[in-house]
């Protein structure tokens, strides 16, 4: 049952920080196809909701050979899916994007409200931080950007200081002769992953690597980066053992835990494949640039 609140619709982004900063229990809406299970399993009883879905300033898909992309907090995960800008220029998102949920949820869920969530098994966030993404947030009293893999603290927690929203997320230019993964392992198509991998490969000259990024969706409390795995890659020659290798250090180098779906035992098992095989897709598209 989800108890009474009052209902706050502002007109626009300045108006929302505004009803934000002055109402103290106070729970930002944007979809609510997370919020509103939680309110109606009584695990949170808010006094208001802040309703931001309809705000189009905070909704865009913006592009730039120089600066990259830049999406607004409201975009739904649908608009992503769909944009031909993103589909050219960052392809994993979009396949990402395609296996998210169901077509109904992407319609309606946006990309904001995924990160401020903060659900460990949510696919958007590992992919991001892969492709070095930063998060914008905002009160009444100013803005500022972090690198995501910086705003997930723990289970549903993020940093976020009270009276701030999510802006934009902002993806940067991918560099040369690299390529992006992602993956995620789950028994029911579009359902969330038991476990997921991001991987990202840039190559110095050949099959050197230059820079690597392994993210693990579902392995912890946030999104975790092996940064084991990411050292062990850094000015190897890459091949299948050299993959192989780096998916075992990642599977130990992270907090799975045993649930209903999993044991802790079988997640390891799996990142350490998903790795090995993001890592190897990743390099093949990184090798074909």
């Amino acid at each position: 049952m989800i108890h009474d609140f009052h209902y706050l619709k502002p007109g626009t982004l300045k108006e929302a920080l505004a009803m934000y900063a002055e109402h103290e229990d106070c729970k930002v809406i944007c979809g609510g196809q997370s919020l509103l299970i939680v309110m109606r399993q009584g695990m949170i009883a808010p006094e208001n909701l802040l309703d931001i879905k309809h705000l189009n300033e905070l909704n865009y898909i913006k592009f730039d050979e120089k600066d990259g992309l830049r999406l607004g907090a409201t975009t739904t995960h649908r608009a992503i899916e769909k944009s031909e800008v993103i589909k050219k220029y960052y392809p994993a998102l979009v396949a990402m994007e395609n296996k998210l949920a169901s077509i109904q949820v992407r319609n309606w869920g946006t990309i904001g409200g995924n990160l401020a969530h903060a659900d460990p098994a949510g696919d958007p966030a590992p992919l991001l931080i892969a492709l070095k993404a930063n998060i914008k947030v905002g009160s009444a009293k100013g803005e500022r950007v972090m690198p995501l893999d910086e705003f997930f603290v723990d289970y549903f927690e993020i940093a976020m200081e009270k009276g701030e929203l999510v802006l934009e997320v902002h993806v940067p230019v991918t560099q040369p002769k690299t390529g992006i993964a992602y993956q995620k392992f789950n028994y029911l198509t579009n359902d969330m992953g038991i476990v997921g991998v991001a991987a990202s490969v840039t190559l110095n000259g050949g099959n050197t690597c230059k820079d690597a990024r392994v993210v693990l969706g579902n392995a912890g409390p946030t999104p975790r980066r092996s940064k084991k795995a990411e050292e062990f890659l850094i000015g190897k020659a890459l091949n299948d053992d050299v993959f192989a290798e780096a998916g075992k250090i990642a599977s130990e180098d992270c907090e799975p835990v045993a649930d209903i779906h999993a044991s802790e035992d079988f997640r390891r098992h799996v990142i350490g494949v998903l790795t090995k095989r993001m890592l190897k897709k990743a390099f093949e598209e990184a090798q074909g640039k």
